[in-house]
């Protein structure tokens, strides 16, 4: 994603270029689905993070390096989260952070009947694993998380959209 000036453009087309650009990371190869989630809200919020900052997520992927627990998009949402909610030593907690978290658990949770990574994928076992239906099943995941992230941060006032007026 390209940096843009979030004020140009409507809700619909930002979440619409979240989406697609966190799928996209993922589909090339240039990332896994964590790190595609964390690199492209990143990149939405203009950078307030380094570009490597995707290094963090990096050992998510795959349910936490491969373990098949917590679904790697739904780990860099979480990390997504605290870019804008997220504290430094010694602040108080932003209350919003256990909130919007938790939101982000229940949203996967309702959609996929889980968040661990082996059960929302596991029509996929073994060889099976590696197929491109299973991909394609993790880049749709991945997408939906950035694109839920920016919506929440968008009706939160964070990110300031074109007007509808």
């Amino acid at each position: 994603m390209d940096l843009m000036n979030t004020k140009e453009f409507s809700k619909d087309e930002i979440l619409e270029k979240v989406q697609t650009d966190a799928e996209e990371l993922f589909s090339s190869g240039k990332f896994f689905c964590s790190e595609a989630v964390v690199q492209t809200i990143n990149e939405l919020l203009n950078k307030p993070y380094a570009e490597d900052v995707a290094k963090l997520a990096g050992g998510f992927p795959i349910g936490m390096g491969r373990a098949g627990c917590l679904c790697g998009a739904v780990s860099g949402g979480q990390m997504a989260l605290g870019m804008v909610y997220g504290r430094v030593k010694g602040e108080p907690m932003n209350e919003k952070m256990f909130i919007k978290a938790k939101e982000l658990h229940d949203y996967i949770n309702e959609e996929y009947k889980a968040n661990c990574c082996r059960i929302i994928t596991a029509d996929w076992q073994g060889e099976d694993f590696k197929s491109q239906a299973r991909k394609n099943h993790c880049i749709k995941i991945t997408g939906k998380v950035a694109r839920w992230v920016a919506s929440e941060f968008i009706d939160d006032g964070q990110i300031t959209v074109k007007s509808d007026c």
